[in-house]
């Protein structure tokens, strides 16, 4: 059957327009991913804890931040001592992803332990799916797919799991998986502070801040750091029983605010390392930043960072950092466009929102105190669905399989062996706030394959020696590409995944206006923006976000 890859696709689409496809080969792939998660969940490494009591778990996890947005990563210029210790201490995974490019379902994935396709959050929470896109103004050429709205009630989660091995679940920030009746509480953690329906700080990030679960501090409490005191006291309160902390900041994420005491700091630096004349350079759909000159990004990093250093010196205060399995990641990539348009994740192509490495490549520490892995790095490709197996097995639990059914305990990988090399799949049939395109990619190796719905064109990068992604070399590689896209197709058709549909009401030319607008209109406007942040006499003329507060 031939379809047109503008028209209406049904739910089982599985490239079957493609006439070089041969039916066999979409039916050995699955069979190789159910070999590879039973041999990977059959295979329990020794773990020396000899020395340990049931070990706690403090999970972190950042919002928007980059893979080059920590010292520890590569930044010439924003500075995060407290999280470049947590890599320090413990094994940094150099190709850690997300599950996805956006937030929701990124999270769904650590929480559940399955692909996005798989559960079926492949958006934001929130985001307008079908014809409600059209309300974006963007004039696309198909209409996203549903999008779930909330974490599954029927899956067995990380903090229910570890509930059931006796531990005390909390939870600190952002969640994002659903309205009233499917937050925090709802999905195994006893205590929720400010995690609700929204994936943003409201209110702003200083107080008098709009958010039910948490309750006001003083005016000009930093939001970031309350969650690190909420999480510290969390601590102090259950320090002789098991505990899983989950600290889930809003920071990064826009709207980006900072101090003025913070600000000058970083309005300074980006002085000294020279201003670069031109801060942004045109994508696809939006322009993408590329300098790490933004004052008011710095600070709020820098800020998360000493709160997470809150939390660390708590551990240490009182004994517990010997006992305590630390994880550090983040929920996709740093936003380069859209929304504040706040980092440059160069040499990484593209940022949030992107099917580039920018896009879905973290910072993904593992922090194991009893382990001889401090300092050390791992090349394997692992993602955020790895973690649900990984924790439990560090914490002695007996695996659940057929619950996080795409990921796979790195313990092998923490205690020196090896995993069995496994195809990634990422599954967005969305257009993104940040500009990027429905589409779904495939890892495996050193390949890594994109396949666009828009048109059906699919491109191919060798990760290995191109990780700018410069160098499309599908054309040279068709029997490898054929391959890859069998493995992917016959993923999404047996998880149901959901595909976008042609949109009947499509006018290429008021797409070609609205993309003229961006580039005379939008690029000038935020290459402006920027030189504001930098300016000596710059102040956004609230108190600076209120942080500061008066008498008056």
């Amino acid at each position: 059957m031939e379809l047109n890859l503008l028209g209406d696709m049904p739910k089982n689409y599985s490239k079957n327009f493609n006439k070089t496809k041969k039916p066999a080969d979409l039916k050995n792939p699955l069979l190789v991913w159910a070999v590879i998660i039973l041999f990977v969940s059959c295979q329990h490494q020794k773990i020396d804890q000899t020395a340990v009591q049931t070990p706690n778990v403090l999970f972190i996890l950042a919002d928007d931040l980059g893979y080059h947005d920590l010292s520890s990563m590569g930044s010439e210029y924003y500075e995060t001592p407290h999280m470049d210790r947590i890599a320090e201490e413990g094994m940094v995974f150099e190709e850690g992803y997300a599950n996805s490019r956006v937030c929701s379902p990124s999270r769904a994935s650590i929480m559940s332990g399955k692909f996005t396709a798989r559960h079926g959050i492949t958006d934001w929470i929130g985001a307008r799916t079908g014809t409600e896109w059209r309300k974006q103004g963007r004039f696309n050429k198909l209409l996203p797919s549903e999008n779930g709205n909330h974490l599954p009630h029927e899956y067995f989660t990380l903090p229910e799991a570890l509930k059931e091995q006796g531990y005390k679940t909390f939870f600190a920030g952002k969640w994002h998986l659903g309205d009233e009746g499917s937050w925090p509480e709802d999905h195994g953690f006893d205590i929720n502070k400010g995690g609700w329906d929204k994936g943003w700080p409201s209110g702003g990030f200083y107080a008098p801040w709009e958010n039910p679960n948490l309750e006001n501090g003083p005016d000009g409490e930093s939001l970031t750091i309350r969650l690190a005191n909420e999480t510290a006291d969390f601590i102090k309160d259950h320090k002789d029983v098991p505990f899983f902390a989950f600290l889930s900041f809003y920071a990064v994420h826009g709207p980006i605010q900072t101090t003025k005491e913070k600000w000058t700091k970083y309005r300074n630096k980006a002085e000294e390392l020279g201003i670069a004349e031109i801060g942004f350079k045109m994508g696809h759909f939006l322009p993408i930043r590329q300098v790490q000159d933004n004052p008011v990004y710095g600070g709020l990093v820098e800020t998360m960072d000493d709160a997470v250093g809150i939390v660390l010196n708590t551990l240490q205060e009182l004994g517990l950092d010997k006992n305590t399995i630390v994880i550090f990641t983040s929920d996709n990539g740093g936003v380069s466009a859209g929304d504040a348009f706040a980092t440059s994740n160069l040499s990484l192509r593209g940022g949030k929102g992107y099917h580039y490495e920018g896009g879905i490549r973290e910072p993904y520490f593992i922090k194991v105190p009893w382990l001889d892995i401090a300092g050390k790095k791992s090349s394997v490709p692992v993602t955020g669905a790895d973690f649900y197996p990984t924790i439990l097995e560090l914490v002695r639990a007996d695996l659940k399989p057929e619950e996080h059914s795409d990921g796979i305990s790195l313990v092998p990988l923490l205690t020196g062996g090896s995993i069995p090399e496994r195809p990634l799949i990422w599954h967005y049939p969305h257009y993104g706030n940040q500009g990027g395109q429905p589409s779904s990619i495939i890892r495996q190796g050193e390949w890594k394959l994109i396949h666009y719905y828009e048109d059906g064109r699919e491109e191919l990068y060798n990760l290995e020696k191109d990780l700018e992604e410069t160098t499309d070399v599908a054309a040279n590689n068709l029997e490898l590409v054929n391959h890859l896209s069998g493995h992917l197709f016959a993923y999404l058709d047996n998880v149901g995944a959901l595909f976008p549909k042609k949109d009947p009401m499509y006018n290429e030319e008021l797409e070609r206006e609205y993309l003229e607008k961006v580039v005379n209109e939008l690029l000038p406007r935020i290459e402006k923006q920027r030189s504001d942040f930098l300016s000596k006499d710059f102040n956004p003329g609230n108190n600076w976000w209120g942080s500061e507060v008066t008498n008056e």
